[in-house]
């Protein structure tokens, strides 16, 4: 095993299953957790998601989460991955049910595609071309990025201090990964995305804080 201790957050809204046997296949210590002490020992903490904006961010608050998590991530500058929701959920707002307050970790909102629906049906489902934007260590070594996406909702950042490493396109553009400080967010599943989503997850575990 390698030196790193990998927590996954667990909130009840994430595939968390399949996140850690894609880090464990890695090579690292990696568990599932919503215990304090669980995610104090991290050195490197993801925040999956899989469901709605409201709802996730809902029961991080119930389980008190939030707060250790700010303490260990805002303060102590852990690298943090946020997946897909729990990407989203870093965010100042979100639209998804009704207004909704994020994380506001990093600056922006989350919205609905704005497309013609009968061309592109929501949610987007499926395998999608990114184009990277930012030579970012994140996605060091990707050969082919093409990764695996499910949404109905994107991630726009506003405001300083947010570095967009990759878009993508349905319908419409929409930022696929971005980077504020020690937090990195990608909208697409890097474990269900084969050899380059255990690629950007490699990197991700390699970056120290």
């Amino acid at each position: 095993m390698k030196e790193q201790k990998i927590v996954i957050i667990d909130y009840g809204m994430g595939n968390t299953g399949s996140v850690k046997n894609a880090v464990y296949t890695l090579g690292y210590d990696v568990s599932i957790s919503n215990k304090k002490k669980d995610i104090e020992r991290a050195t490197h903490i993801i925040l999956p998601g899989v469901g709605a904006f409201g709802d996730g961010v809902g029961n991080l608050k119930k389980l008190g989460l939030i707060d250790i998590l700010k303490e260990e991530v805002l303060v102590k500058k852990k690298p943090l991955l946020g997946i897909c929701l729990g990407f989203q959920m870093l965010a100042d707002r979100g639209e998804e049910g009704g207004a909704h307050a994020g994380l506001g970790w990093v600056g922006g909102s989350v919205r609905r595609f704005n497309v013609r629906e009968k061309e592109f049906r929501l949610p987007h489902v499926g395998w999608n071309d990114i184009v990277l934007s930012d030579d970012s260590e994140l996605f060091a070594g990707v050969k082919r990025p093409i990764f695996y996406f499910v949404h109905s909702y994107h991630f726009v950042p506003q405001g300083d201090g947010v570095n967009i490493l990759a878009v993508a396109e349905y319908g419409e553009k929409f930022v696929a990964a971005l980077r504020a400080d020690n937090i990195w967010g990608v909208q697409f599943h890097p474990e269900k995305s084969q050899q380059e989503g255990l690629v950007v997850l490699d990197n991700f575990l390699q970056i120290t804080s």
